[in-house]
């Protein structure tokens, strides 16, 4: 599960990274959507997985 919110950041990151130069000025907006999005899905998915980490130790 965490692996996957790595791999949605990384794309949130190279989505806004396009969106914030003016390659792709319409999708802007969305870019910066995706981006916050999958930043707050991968900090709650890695405090998931610490937690859980210690419990099972």
């Amino acid at each position: 599960m965490l692996k996957w919110a790595a791999i949605f950041f990384v794309i949130a990151l190279v989505a806004a990274l396009l969106g914030f130069t003016g390659v792709a000025g319409a999708a802007a907006g969305i870019a910066k959507f995706l981006f916050f999005l999958f930043v707050a899905v991968f900090v709650i998915l890695l405090l998931l997985g610490i937690f859980a980490g210690k419990k099972l130790m």
